[in-house]
């Protein structure tokens, strides 16, 4: 015969998509009836018309069909109330402290920052995470941009995410990467036209009530310069490490240093540099052109007394991959590209925190 204790068994090994926790932990099994080999799941999802409630009726039917004797399960969705998900935004997040700020958290957080736009710093960023994911680490993305956000699309992350009681946000699951960036909160095309205090706020929002859950890293993609996100950063998270994004021209190093600089001023480490758009590989020598100069990240490294990381070679995979949602660290990785963002992504693992 089988027990109802049985089904719980299984149902224990459903995790939520988003929260990644067992369903049976988040309190959404709502009831479990059996009559003879057939068995009746209640489930409660955290929001009505979750975009994920497909994947969950699959998995607790596939958990449950495995049991001996089950000859059909039936799975009847419903929605919590309120006063549950206040309940479950109490448990995810207790006592409002976010496990990024806390003074004794032991979340790895990395700035990618750059001294100014259009190095590619974004692609670094969601490329670097992809990395760290792909090789079994728990990471979460914010796109603390703001005013020029792109890691929804590059992720391909553009749903809102779900807000429980008390404020508190579920970041969006993408492959495993729990991710926060403004696109998924305004329309794509919509200008952001804020003040500093304004972004200080959606700054402190995305690092204190976003329920980031157990993550090992936070990778954050920063504007470019030194203005109020870059100084909120350091106020908020003192212990973060920077890595720095230039492009081999001289000009773009010396404005990149300009970032290094205000880390070492706020008392951050700058852990290494990317060099980006490092080379063109000739697909039909194998050689490699510095189109755009050379020398420029190796010097800032020498100057800073810090490592380059990794050169990334201009692939046009990369920036087709950024439009699709689809990094090239998963696309392809096997790729030169790819395989630059895991040697960087393996060194900042093995750095002593």
């Amino acid at each position: 015969m089988i027990t109802r204790e049985q089904v719980m068994d299984r149902l224990a090994t459903v995790m939520d998509p988003e929260l990644h926790l067992p369903i049976t932990e988040l309190g959404m099994v709502e009831s479990v009836h059996v009559d003879g080999g057939k068995v009746q799941v209640g489930v409660k999802l955290t929001v009505a018309g979750c975009p994920l409630s497909t994947r969950i009726e699959s998995e607790v039917t596939q958990a449950v069909s495995v049991l001996s004797g089950v000859t059909d399960v039936g799975v009847n969705l419903g929605v919590m109330t309120p006063e549950e998900r206040e309940a479950l935004a109490a448990r995810l997040h207790p006592h409002r402290e976010s496990v990024v700020t806390a003074k004794d958290s032991k979340v790895r957080v990395v700035i990618c920052g750059s001294g100014k736009g259009g190095v590619g710093k974004s692609t670094i960023t969601v490329n670097v995470a992809a990395a760290l994911q792909s090789m079994g680490r728990a990471v979460g993305v914010l796109d603390a941009d703001v005013y020029g956000f792109s890691v929804s699309r590059m992720l391909a992350a553009r749903q809102q995410p779900v807000v429980l009681g008390d404020g508190v946000i579920v970041p969006v699951d993408v492959h495993n990467l729990r991710v926060m960036s403004m696109g998924m909160l305004v329309n794509e095309d919509t200008p952001v036209m804020w003040r500093g205090p304004m972004l200080h706020k959606l700054l402190d929002q995305f690092l204190n009530d976003v329920a980031w859950g157990e993550i090992e890293y936070l990778l954050i993609d920063a504007p470019p310069g030194t203005g109020d996100v870059a100084i909120s950063l350091s106020q908020e998270l003192p212990k973060a490490r920077v890595l720095l994004v230039t492009t081999p021209q001289e000009a773009a190093a010396r404005v990149a240093g300009r970032v290094a600089q205000m880390a070492g001023k706020v008392g951050q480490e700058v852990i290494g540099i990317i060099e980006n758009m490092a080379y063109f590989r000739c697909t039909d020598c194998g050689k490699a052109h510095p189109i755009f100069g050379k020398g420029g990240a190796q010097r800032l490294a020498h100057e800073f007394h810090v490592p380059l990381l990794g050169q990334v070679p201009i692939d046009p995979q990369l920036p087709m991959g950024g439009d699709l949602g689809e990094p090239i660290v998963w696309k392809h990785p096997d790729s030169e590209a790819a395989q630059v963002f895991f040697k960087v992504a393996k060194a900042i693992d093995e750095t002593d925190w």
